[in-house]
Order: structure tokens, then sequence, then C-alpha cells
């Protein structure tokens, strides 16, 4: 999420981190990502590395191409699907389990993010570091939800770390959307979602609001369709929606991927209504750009009052802010008398899960 910085400004990150005592003296910010330096691993690097933690399967946190990897189980599975053999020597770690790596304690928390997320609680000299990776503090059908871990620093990250951004209940957008299909009975809705975490729970949601009729998906969602249900995540009735009968999905939900919306692969479909389900919806401007007629605010990340009200929950001794709109959640810290900094990391893109 966060933009690109110039080289000089990580390095200066890199010294501000090293120099300052606590946790900053075996935690440091690299070009390549987050290193703990006592037990000689790297948590959600950007590049390949010897040794890697990883909070969640999404593509900016999950990456090919790592020698050792520590993971929960669900996750090291999506890793495995994804990435195959280019995924690393897989090691799964169930949630709680605690591990000793050179001189840290390592376990796993839930994050409530996506199935298998989690946060990463780290040990040392007597001090605790929690690493929140992706987060939210909604229920969520598909994962265990959030657990607060009390901690001296927290590391959280900040996707939607302003003010503006505080998603509403998303059992309203579903009921949006079931809205939307009663006054246009005659019209497919194609509703893009991201193939890991939100495809899944929009039909969970759609599920727990009482629809039941057969939902159609997009090929490229099957796979990660597929784990879920593996996992134990029932979704009822999923039909291929690419060689359905076209007079059949009028009136029906489609799911895809965002990037169909548009795509000439939308041209099987009867008048689709095009909607997209992501935390973005709430910028009007990145509706239009996505030619959406409905947008949904259903997100995956902690909005602007979830962030703040966790770090008053948990009361650490610091906060640092990985990645997204970092200045707006420093500053909120800074001014309650929380220490905070922005650690500026590389390669958080904008990411298939928001």
């Amino acid at each position: 999420m966060a933009r690109a910085r110039p080289a000089h400004h990580i390095r200066m990150m890199h010294e501000q981190v090293k120099g300052a005592g606590g946790p900053r003296d075996w935690l440091a910010v690299t070009e390549t990502g987050l290193f703990c330096r006592p037990g000689n691993f790297h948590v959600d690097p950007s590049r390949p590395v010897a040794r890697a933690l990883i909070t969640h399967g999404h593509g900016d946190h999950a990456r090919p191409g790592h020698g050792a990897v520590l993971a929960t189980r669900e996750t090291a599975a999506i890793m495995r699907q994804r990435f195959g053999p280019d995924a690393g020597s897989l090691q799964a770690i169930a949630y709680h389990e605690e591990q000793q790596i050179g001189d840290v304690r390592v376990r796993f928390v839930p994050a409530g993010h996506i199935l298998g997320s989690a946060q990463i609680v780290l040990e040392h000299a007597g001090q605790r570091v929690v690493i929140s990776g992706d987060y939210k503090r909604r229920r969520d059908p598909t994962c265990p939800p959030f657990e607060p871990v009390a901690c001296d620093v927290f590391i959280t990250e900040a996707t939607f770390g302003l003010p503006v951004f505080r998603h509403p209940p998303p059992e309203d957008e579903i009921a949006r959307l079931l809205g939307s299909l009663r006054l246009f009975p005659e019209r497919a809705h194609l509703v893009g979602v991201y193939a890991l975490g939100k495809c899944q729970r929009v039909i969970a949601l759609l599920r727990e609001a009482g629809y039941d009729k057969p939902i159609y998906i997009h090929g490229a969602l099957k796979g990660l369709l597929e784990l879920y249900q593996i996992e134990g995540v029932s979704f009822g009735a999923l039909l291929d929606a690419t060689g359905a009968d076209k007079d059949a999905m009028q009136g029906a939900i489609v799911l895809a991927p965002p990037s169909a919306i548009g795509d000439r692969w939308t041209r099987r479909l009867p008048d689709p209504l095009a909607a997209l389900a992501s935390g973005w919806m709430r910028v009007r401007q990145r509706a239009k750009q996505h030619g959406v007629e409905l947008p949904l605010i259903i997100s995956d990340h902690a909005d602007w009052d979830e962030l703040t009200a966790t770090i008053d929950e948990l009361k650490p001794g610091q906060v640092w802010v990985t990645h997204g709109r970092e200045e707006a959640l420093v500053y909120w810290c800074n001014a309650r008398g929380i220490p905070a900094r922005a650690l500026l990391l590389t390669g958080r893109e904008e990411e298939e899960g928001e």
C-alpha cells in the first residue's frame, strides 16, 4: 500500500530503528522488509529470503522464492496452491502454538483478515512485539476473529488510515445488493470480488442474509473457493458462469475478479449491472473508474475507527505503522502521547483483498 520512497529515506529509517533502543535494537527495516536479528528471519519480505514468517496469503505479503517459510496451515496451503514448488519449504504452525527461533519466542494469533491470516507475536529480551499483518475487527464467517494481544510495540497496517474511511456494516451492503436484485430482476448482477478472502466472505454473507439461489462463479475464482471448502467453509450451490445459459442468469448474482468488469467476458451475461465489493468504494471516483453502478463498501481491512479503537484497547508503549495512510495514524497516536512512527516499508501495493 505504501508509496515508493527514495532509497535514502529507507536508509534513514533503518538507522533510526537500529539506534533508538528497545525492540528497535533487534527489529530492523531493510529494503527487503522487516528483519528480526536475534531470530535471523524476515516478516512478509518483499524479496526472496532464506527464512520468512508470513502473516497471510495475499500477494503483497506472501511471495514465492523464499527458502524456509513459517505460516499457518491455511496460509501454507494458499501459498502451495498459488506458487507450487516456488512456495519454498513450508512449515505450518497452529494458532497459539509457540516456537523458539534463535533467541526469539514466536507465536501466531488470528488477525481476522482472511482464512489463515495471523498476527505474529515476537518475544525477546523481556519485550513483546505484535506484527498485525492486515486485519479487521468485524465478524467474518470465513475466518477466526482478531485476537488482541497486549504488547510493548504494536506494528499495524493503515490501509484505510484516514478518518474519511468509516466502513458501513457489511450486512447493510449485502442488503443493498439484494434490494437491487429485486428492483432489476431481469439483470445479472456482476459483483467484482478479489479471489482470496473477499469472494468467500461475500458468498458467506449472502447465505447468512437468506439468499439460497445458486451463485454463478467466474473460472478464476474456483481454485481458492475449493481450497476454502476443503478447510470446512460451506458456500451452498455454486455454478460455472462461463458455460451457463445466458437466460438462466437473469436476476442472478455472478461473482468475478474486478478485472472482469468491462471485459468482453461479460457479454455472456444478460444486461449486467456492475457492482464491486471493496473498501475503496467509499471513494466515488474509484467506482467511476471501474464503471461500477453499485459500489459495495465491504472491506477486509480495519477502517479508521477500528484502527484507533484497537490501539486504544491494546495501549502499547509504541506504535509502528507499516503501510497504507501512515501519516494520519502516526499523528493520531503522537497527539495522544503514544510514540509512533511510519516504517516506510516498500513493496506494499494496493492489494487484492481490500
